[in-house]
């Protein structure tokens, strides 16, 4: 399994130099493996944190939705306080500032919210990422290649082969005849 960001030339934006290969490590059981990958997901701009923080309309809504519900509530609370009041106090102008006052306090309490809930998610994904981003679920280096012996290293090879085993017989001849010729 390939992480991404390495490629032919390593980890992105590293060069391996010549004579040199990169190896690779897993340092993560499996299961640590598919755990770090889905913790990713939960950073994507697709995760609900990241919808959160990019303020997404249909986040946003599905969170507010019991908000709206309770201030449907208090206005119908409200209508009824009026209506108590006598004929006609619904259409006064202290009922309508009423509305528009709670309208008013209700549309800049949720922006509040909205805009507090961004900021936290913002600051979440900031702190989740760099948890993930300081793991290192891979081990990277570099060895040496191996160097394949090319035609001219093998003739040499081969010919200090054949005079070192020629010296070699040579000496042991020269021993096995008892050092005869040596001391003359």
């Amino acid at each position: 399994m390939t992480p991404t960001g390495v490629g032919p030339m390593g980890r992105t934006g590293s060069k391996i130099p010549s004579g040199y290969r990169q190896f690779q490590v897993q340092k993560f059981t499996p299961e640590m493996m598919e755990q770090f990958q889905q913790l990713f997901s939960q950073v994507s701009p697709d995760s609900y944190l990241g919808k959160l923080a990019g303020g997404d309309q249909e986040a946003f809504a599905e969170m507010e939705a019991p908000a709206k519900r309770q201030f449907s509530a208090l206005q119908g609370n409200i209508a009824s306080r009026f209506s108590g009041m006598g004929q006609g106090a619904r259409r006064s102008s202290g009922f309508q500032n009423t509305m528009n006052q709670a309208a008013s306090d209700f549309a800049q309490d949720l922006q509040s919210k909205r805009m507090q809930t961004r900021m936290d998610a913002l600051k979440e994904l900031m702190t989740f990422s760099q948890m993930l981003m300081g793991q290192e679920p891979y081990e990277t280096g570099l060895v040496q290649k191996q160097q394949k012996p090319g035609f001219l290293n093998s003739l040499a090879t081969g010919f200090g082969s054949a005079i070192g085993k020629g010296a070699s017989e040579g000496v042991s001849s020269y021993i096995s005849s008892g050092f005869k010729g040596a001391s003359k």
